[in-house]
């Protein structure tokens, strides 16, 4: 395996530590993160004027001359697969992509090819310059396999060090297109009631709880009020179905962005997602509500009614704000239009 050797000399006032040093003076086109660099400090594939040091804690001095040694990234584990992909935006360090419904994003033992990984793999080839000496995707953020929508995805290890911690200060701008039961209005008394829910101006739900595994169903998440991870879900009606209405398009977005967090919060309010088999499932209503078409599609719609339509953040490199949104997907659409006919 080849390597690469990037050297450069220490600029004035540098830090105290020699790793953060190296993450301020190390030439951007070296996509190296602070993370990696320490990686590297503690291989012992970096000199200063000369001689190795593998202290990340190490003091340096001003116009000291670095050396750093990178192998060549290795080729992930995970074989690529030539999957057609909805790329909505790419550059040298990162891949927007809208995701289909029933693609996984990342392998895993029951679904070990076929997934977003193994198309994006494909796709970008020897694009991908390695996130933490692999070559592989750099995924900061997932959607369910039956959800679809937007994700973003790191190439070099800079963007995915850049756009975790974006995520991880929840600074990322993610709205989700939803169809749930009900209509969840301000003016509902029972949503008033519930644990966890309140209304802010413009009639935006606010669902404030704790989110954990569910005690006898792991592949489930709860609604908590001691333990768990904190979890905030806002969501606000885009137009109502029925008369009176009984099924409603919704706009939800995340304040943390924990699993299932939009599913369960919504089930929580009495409102699960149409199509859901695990938080919302099926539900009968009112005969007269609908069209017999729209009650037919409901119970026929096949997974949960989940859209991620919005995507924004700061792109890790350049600084530029950017911003993508994905048009719903086919089956909502058509799902949308049945529910807007008018009852018998």
């Amino acid at each position: 395996m080849g390597s690469r050797q990037i050297e450069f000399v220490i600029a004035e006032n540098p830090p105290n530590r020699l790793d953060k040093a190296l993450s301020r003076n190390v030439p951007v086109e070296a996509t190296l993160s602070r993370t990696r660099l320490a990686r590297l400090i503690a291989e012992g594939a970096v000199t200063v004027d000369g001689v190795v040091v593998d202290d990340p804690k190490a003091k340096i001095a001003e116009g000291a001359v670095i050396l750093v040694t990178v192998e060549e990234a290795e080729d992930s584990h995970i074989g690529p697969e030539d999957i057609a992909l909805d790329v909505i935006y790419e550059d040298d360090d990162l891949i927007v992509v809208n995701k289909p419904v029933g693609m996984v994003v990342h392998p895993a033992p029951g679904t070990p090819s076929g997934t977003l990984v193994n198309a994006l793999l494909h796709h970008c080839g020897e694009n991908l310059s390695g996130v933490g000496g692999v070559k592989r995707p750099g995924i900061v953020h997932r959607i369910d396999k039956e959800t679809s929508g937007l994700l973003v995805v790191a190439k070099s290890d800079v963007a995915h060090q850049g756009l975790a911690k974006q995520f991880e200060k929840h600074t990322v701008e993610r709205y989700y297109r939803a169809i749930c039961y009900g209509v969840p209005d301000a003016n509902d008394p029972r949503l008033r009631g519930i644990k966890g829910t309140s209304f802010e101006p413009g009639n935006i739900l606010k669902l404030t709880t704790q989110l954990a595994r569910h005690k006898h169903d792991r592949q489930k998440q709860a609604v908590m009020f001691q333990g768990g991870r904190h979890a905030v879900t806002r969501a606000r009606i885009v137009e109502p179905f029925g008369n009176p209405g009984v099924v409603a398009l919704i706009e939800c977005w995340l304040e943390t962005g924990r699993t299932h967090q939009i599913r369960v919060h919504m089930a929580h309010a009495g409102h699960g997602l149409v199509g859901d088999p695990t938080y919302g499932g099926k539900r009968k209503l009112a005969a007269k509500s609908l069209a017999p078409a729209a009650h037919v599609a409901l119970r026929a719609f096949p997974r949960q009614a989940l859209h991620a339509a919005v995507l924004g953040f700061v792109h890790p490199v350049s600084g530029e704000t950017m911003r993508f949104e994905a048009p719903m997907p086919d089956d909502m659409e058509a799902l949308m239009e049945t529910l807007r006919q008018p009852a018998a």
